[in-house]
């Protein structure tokens, strides 16, 4: 994975002139847009081979890799949440055969500690809706060995991102290292998991998020420089982190900063879907729409997801209902890229479809 940089006030500018000019009313999504979406994405990504299930990187073909393929693992864990469908959990245990088929269950030689972390994540939550003790083990065994080696008191605490180099802490691993500690803590009973938790947190808190405004930083170079960079998925796992921690201030500032400082016409960013960025915007809608569910913030927050979802849903590919990462644009014809596309799926199921029609979408709203 890599720091975005961001793009340049030129190209910002065109994106807010063609906002300004065009606009339209389009149809309301509804709950069964949503199945549609999720038989769409299985029909085009998801595939098996004797019991082994992975998703195809695009249309084409190939698989996807290792933390893109544990985030679209753990949809599986978010959808079943969503509707109680045990054929979400049978996909997913498919999907983990496949995983560990491909890549094992001692996840050390990848040298990426964030990717390691969302397998940690997808496996414990896993444990949680299926009670598979196999899940949870190899959870806690990778965050432990990960942990150790990620761990110092370099810069104050934290995670390093990328071992053995270890040049620079990164928000992309030190959130989802805090919500995997806590969700060890959660499906062990063991304090020192919440400890870690909290620890990893308050590093990330104090060095790398703007606690005034909600913005969290990229990383912090071993020198101690900052790339004060946002990214929405940085935001949203940080507010995951800081929902089940109780810092609820936090994390609604992080929510502000995304909304009105990140999006564009109320639309999140229209990432480039073939590389790590089109899966950015679906992680953030993961831990914000939790977020809002368990605090009761759906009257701050749920329109403006809801922009989101039916943006997603009114620029999908008609031919075939998928939707890539780039919601404020029409999905083109040609190959499509799996991670790119499963953003739209969360979206459009996790938020809850408006009781009226006619939202308004603004084209490329999110550049």
């Amino acid at each position: 994975m890599f720091t975005l940089r961001l793009k340049s006030a030129g190209a910002v500018c065109l994106i807010v002139l063609g906002f300004l000019a065009s606009r339209f009313s389009a149809v309301a999504y509804t709950a069964a847009d949503a199945q549609t979406m999720i038989t769409a994405y299985n029909d085009a990504f998801y595939f098996t081979t004797n019991g082994n299930g992975y998703f195809r990187n695009t249309t084409e073909g190939g698989k996807t890799w290792f933390w893109e393929r544990a985030n679209q693992m753990e949809m599986l864990i978010d959808l079943y949440e969503q509707t109680t469908n045990s054929a979400h959990l049978g996909q997913f245990t498919s999907l983990y055969n496949g995983f560990v088929g491909d890549h094992g269950t001692n996840w050390m030689w990848n040298e990426f500690n964030d990717d390691i972390m969302w397998m940690v994540i997808a496996c414990t939550r896993a444990y949680q809706k299926t009670g598979n003790p196999a899940f949870r083990t190899v959870a806690k065994s990778n965050f432990d060995a990960c942990y150790a080696r990620a761990w110092s008191d370099d810069l104050g605490g934290g995670l390093w991102w990328k071992w053995p180099t270890n040049t620079s802490k990164n928000a992309c691993v030190n959130g989802p290292a805090a919500i995997a500690a806590y969700l060890l803590y959660q499906s062990y009973n063991d304090t020192n998991y919440l400890a870690k938790a909290q620890d990893i947190f308050l590093w990330e808190r104090a060095t790398l998020v703007n606690t005034n405004t909600g913005q969290v930083y990229d990383s912090i170079h071993q020198t101690g420089k900052k790339d004060q960079t946002p990214i929405t998925y940085n935001q949203g796992t940080f507010i995951g982190a800081a929902n089940y921690l109780g810092y609820t201030n936090d994390a609604i500032r992080a929510a502000d900063f995304t909304r009105n400082r990140l999006s564009r016409g109320g639309l999140l960013p229209n990432y480039d879907e073939h590389n790590d960025l089109g899966g950015f915007n679906g992680i953030f809608v993961r831990w914000m729409v939790k977020f809002m569910k368990d605090r009761n913030l759906q009257s701050s927050y749920q329109p403006w997801l809801q922009q989101n979802a039916n943006a997603a849903w009114n620029f999908r590919r008609t031919s075939d209902n998928l939707s890539w990462s780039r919601w404020g644009r029409t999905t083109p014809a040609g190959t499509r890229y799996s991670f790119g596309c499963w953003g739209s799926v969360l979206v459009i199921n996790l938020v809850p479809p408006a009781q009226s029609p006619g939202m308004a979408v603004h084209p490329d709203g999110g550049d």
